[in-house]
């Protein structure tokens, strides 16, 4: 079966993030490259070193091949450069607001997590009058943030 980069690409934009499935592994910008010659390699980047959804993700990416009847698939885990949540895409980010996730600030290097003072928007009203309830949420990428204006609780998507 002759296939094309991009083909592969495609089928990789509906491979969705274990940990957030409103997110594809595309959104979050951890498909590095697409190679094709005797075999398709996928260069993956994780989120962060580890990620406890790394291998999980790997294998989704094998099966999403093996669905569409590629079975020569090899997975290449690159950790450099590092991942930065500057790599979400745009899409991924209106998802991430849609899903009540208030998505990372663009271009906040990693000094950001170790300020306290971050102005957060509410992904339901889009106040930034929130406060941090705590740095940790339901996964170690995110942190618990509370809406002062429309008192709702809300995850923000820690900046890496």
């Amino acid at each position: 079966m002759a296939v094309t980069r991009e083909q592969v690409l495609d089928w990789l934009s509906e491979v969705p993030d274990p940990e957030i499935p409103v997110l594809t592994i595309t959104d979050l910008g951890i498909v590095r490259d697409v190679t094709i010659d005797d075999r398709i390699t996928i260069t993956l980047t994780p989120t962060y070193i580890g990620c406890p959804a790394t291998e999980v993700i790997e294998q989704s990416v094998v099966d999403a091949m093996r669905d569409r009847g590629i079975d020569d698939v090899q997975i290449r885990r690159v950790l450099s450069p590092p991942w930065t949540t500057d790599w979400i895409t745009d899409a991924g980010r209106d998802k991430l607001r849609a899903y009540g996730i208030a998505p990372p600030l663009h271009g906040a290097s990693k000094h950001a997590l170790l300020d306290g003072h971050r102005n957060v928007a509410c992904p339901r009203c889009e106040s930034t009058n929130t406060e941090r309830v705590s740095e940790f949420g339901s996964t170690a990428c995110k942190a618990s943030y509370r809406c002062i204006d429309c008192l709702e609780p809300f995850e923000y998507f820690k900046c890496i």
